[in-house]
């Protein structure tokens, strides 16, 4: 975990650390997947300082409507 995460988060990586390990999930990684979970629950709840998560987000579609489109068929 890294240096200023709360008590809380410390809490949350140990417990999936330990289900990770119960459960056989990530042989090897369970320290990896947990803090990067953790991490990125601090970064979108804005708790990080250097990082703000920020939500992709999907580009608008480029396409023009039906009637849009019938109307410049019949201009041209």
């Amino acid at each position: 975990m890294p240096r200023g995460a709360s008590p809380k988060r410390e809490r949350e990586y140990e417990k999936l650390e330990r289900k990770f390990k119960k459960e056989g999930r990530y042989k090897g990684r369970e320290e990896e997947v947990a803090s990067r979970i953790v991490n990125k629950q601090r970064a979108e709840s804005g708790e990080t300082k250097k990082y703000q998560h920020k939500p992709v987000r999907r580009a608008a579609s480029r396409r023009k409507s039906r009637s849009a489109h019938r109307t410049q068929r019949r201009t041209s």
